[in-house]
């Protein structure tokens, strides 16, 4: 549970379903469940590239890829959800830049 600035207690987001990978917009769409409302989702492949550290996944690997991460992506798709307040009715699209302390974590390859 997350204390916000009204006093109120938030419950992190649920997960939802992968609904897959759009090729259109790069990104792989996913939902995630505010009590009983779905909050949409999706994540840029470039995110997801930079989280794994990897630069030659393919599109029909884009699905595998996003269940790899899924764990750290729904973490920071509820924080974002709630830290910038995002409404229902407007989706919660991740970027590298919501994961950039995550990244500079990760070990550097040479």
């Amino acid at each position: 549970m997350k204390f916000l600035l009204s006093g109120e207690f938030a419950m992190p987001l649920r997960r939802g379903e992968v609904r897959g990978f759009n090729f259109d917009r790069m990104v792989v769409e996913f939902t995630m469940l505010n009590h009983d409302k779905v909050v949409q989702c999706a994540i840029s492949t470039a995110a997801m590239d930079d989280l794994e550290g990897k630069r030659d996944v393919k599109p029909d690997q884009r699905v595998d890829q996003f269940m790899r991460l899924r764990e750290v992506i729904e973490e920071q798709a509820s924080r974002k959800f709630f830290e910038e307040q995002v409404r229902v009715d407007r989706p919660v699209v991740l970027r590298s830049n919501d994961f950039s302390i995550v990244a500079s974590l990760r070990p550097q390859r040479n």
